[in-house]
């Protein structure tokens, strides 16, 4: 019980610590290192409460996907990050008051839950555990079934977020040859062939 309360502290030591440095470094490269970091810890915490399964789709999916489709799209967009920099006063006042926002929500979510527990009608009914249900077949049953809008809704909001990269690193350059699919299917046996009468030993 020792081992596991001083891991449990040391990952979310690390947790907290790498998702500061996500938002306080300067190079955004090196904020997404920061955050595989916080993923690779929190798939940690994820493993000490029993649920392998998550831990296992955040180190799969989003340190293995997300993260580094997003250090590549950044590298490819070829940012002038000097320019962002100069005009991130001008946007300190909202992101200020966003922040207060959401820390006045947690708080009073928190607080909440602190002075009157959710009543049993209310709260989430647990999922079904028992001996022969693995915590992966019964997350599965609860996702495809109960909550099977949700995850479908999710999957979509993941496609236009792939979509959306996919376009911002398309660029648009001179002298590059590019694909006509409307050109190619409008050409003709005459077009594209061209029979040459080459005498005997002359060569081409």
């Amino acid at each position: 019980m020792m081992v596991a309360t001083t891991a449990f502290y040391v990952f979310a030591a690390i947790t907290i610590a790498a998702a500061f440095m996500v938002i306080a470094a300067r190079n955004p490269v090196h904020s997404v290192l920061y955050l595989i970091l916080a993923f690779f810890n929190a798939a940690a915490l994820f493993v000490l409460i029993g649920a392998e399964f998550l831990a296992m789709i955040l180190v799969i999916v989003y340190v293995g996907a997300v993260a580094v489709l997003f250090m590549f799209v950044v590298m490819m967009l070829d940012i002038n990050f000097t320019e962002l920099r100069e005009g991130v006063l001008q946007y300190l006042p909202i992101g200020a008051l966003v922040g207060v926002i959401l820390v006045v929500e947690v708080l009073l979510v928190v607080g909440g839950i602190a002075v009157g527990p959710l009543s049993p009608d209310v709260a989430a009914a647990p999922a079904p555990m028992s001996s022969d249900v693995e915590n992966t077949r019964a997350l599965g049953q609860l996702l495809y079934t109960q909550y099977i809008y949700f995850f479908q809704i999710a999957g979509l909001i993941l496609l236009v977020a792939m979509i959306g990269a996919i376009v911002l690193t398309l660029r648009q350059r001179e002298g590059v040859r590019k694909q006509s699919i409307a050109a190619q299917n409008a050409r003709t046996r005459e077009d594209a062939v061209e029979l040459v009468d080459i005498k005997p030993g002359s060569g081409i």
